[in-house]
């Protein structure tokens, strides 16, 4: 895959105040340089392995890094000193494994089941709150915001997203705490999350061309 030639045009398309995390699953270090110097300085991994070897061919770049997929636990202390934000704590036990290994507050944010699909991780949506509740105590983890996803084929995108944001005011308020991120929406729906109230969008596939 290859960075789409109109990419500063599609860049200048999202607004200013939400931040484009570029995920880079599918393209190498060359593609990712070509989105860095056309404006793009977030990018998101999903692998361990990949992660590791990008960061390190580009560690001469003023890169915000944030690992967007499952981390397993037994994986966690070879990224989470190398990471700006982690978008999917979705255990109590990979909170440990944060506290444990990282020397600063890591930004995270909690990846929540708003769905309850049994084939995504995540934190489910009624299980939140004492979750956070929990979360509080580490010294570590620097809660910043909620993640989610929908459901790939799906008409009522918006009501998804919408359940995030109010889910998330109704936390804010009973714990008295600000949260105040929402990592939500992907190529197929971002523009709806956007709608709905994200902060940060994690954008794949529409940044290429096959």
């Amino acid at each position: 895959m290859k960075v789409r030639e109109d990419i500063k045009d599609f860049i200048k398309s999202i607004p200013s105040n939400i931040t484009l995390v570029a995920a880079t699953k599918y393209v190498d270090a060359n593609e990712m340089k070509i989105l860095f110097n056309n404006g793009i300085c977030n990018f998101g991994e999903n692998r361990v392995d990949a992660f590791l070897d990008k960061y390190e061919a580009l560690k001469d770049l003023d890169i915000s890094w944030h690992f967007i997929g499952h981390l397993q636990r037994n994986k966690a202390k070879e990224v989470i000193n190398r990471i700006d934000y982690l978008h999917s704590l979705d255990s109590l036990k990979l909170a440990d494994e944060i506290e444990k290994y990282r020397t600063t507050p890591l930004n995270t944010f909690v990846e929540v089941s708003i769905n309850l699909e049994e084939s995504k991780n995540g934190v489910p949506y009624y299980e939140l709150e004492d979750f956070i509740k929990s979360l509080l105590k580490y010294k570590k983890i620097n809660l910043v915001g909620l993640m989610m996803m929908t459901i790939k084929v799906s008409d009522d995108k918006e009501n998804q997203f919408a359940k995030l944001v109010e889910l998330r005011n109704k936390i804010e308020k009973s714990l008295n705490i600000k949260i105040p991120y929402l990592s939500m929406g992907m190529s197929e729906d971002y523009e709806y999350a956007i709608k709905e109230g994200a902060t940060h969008i994690r954008l794949g596939r529409i940044l290429f061309k096959e």
